[in-house]
């Protein structure tokens, strides 16, 4: 990306090249099948339009991350109101699902210490490598790790227990 910032042409070409991998992946688990070319293809105009707010020095991928969440968004917001979407891969599947599962999720990193919060959502949602997230909170990378694997386990025992008991092979009754 400081390449591309300078002018380096190719350099920009294969950040292009390899963002549109990333996009398709990111894309074609939260959206129908159908939308994901033409959001991939708004994310990287995206890219291009707002390359200017790039912080050189920062990881690339978390910028991108937030730009393609804003597109989703967009995406979710224009979904008809009033009716049911006519798309195929999203007839099971509850129109506000995946906004719900922001909330969900949301809510869940509430019930952590604010600093097992901070950590998840840098390493594991954001992208952030353990030694970004020791400078960006001023953890050390031994704390970031635990709080990370703390907060997790402490999640998973609060999901399993809040789950209907499903029967020892998790398949339910009988």
């Amino acid at each position: 990306m400081r390449a591309a910032l300078d002018g380096d042409q190719a350099a920009y070409a294969t950040l292009l090249h390899g963002l549109d991998g990333w996009l398709r992946s990111y894309f074609r688990s939260r959206l129908p099948a159908a939308a994901v070319d033409d959001a991939v293809q708004e994310a990287l105009i995206a890219v291009h339009e707002k390359r200017h707010t790039y912080r050189p020095g920062l990881p690339v991928l978390p910028w991108v991350a937030a730009i393609a969440r804003y597109k989703w968004i967009d995406w979710l917001r224009a979904l008809p109101r009033n009716e049911d979407p006519l798309l195929d891969e999203l007839a099971d599947i509850p129109r506000d699902a995946p906004a719900q599962a922001v909330v969900d999720l949301e809510a869940l990193l509430a019930r952590l210490k604010p600093a097992q919060a901070r950590v998840i959502r840098l390493v594991k949602l954001q992208g952030f490598s353990v030694a970004e997230a020791s400078r960006r909170t001023g953890q050390s990378e031994s704390l970031v790790k635990v709080n990370i694997h703390r907060g997790l386990a402490l999640l998973s025992r609060q999901v399993r227990d809040a789950a209907p008991d499903t029967g020892a092979c998790g398949t339910g009754p009988g």
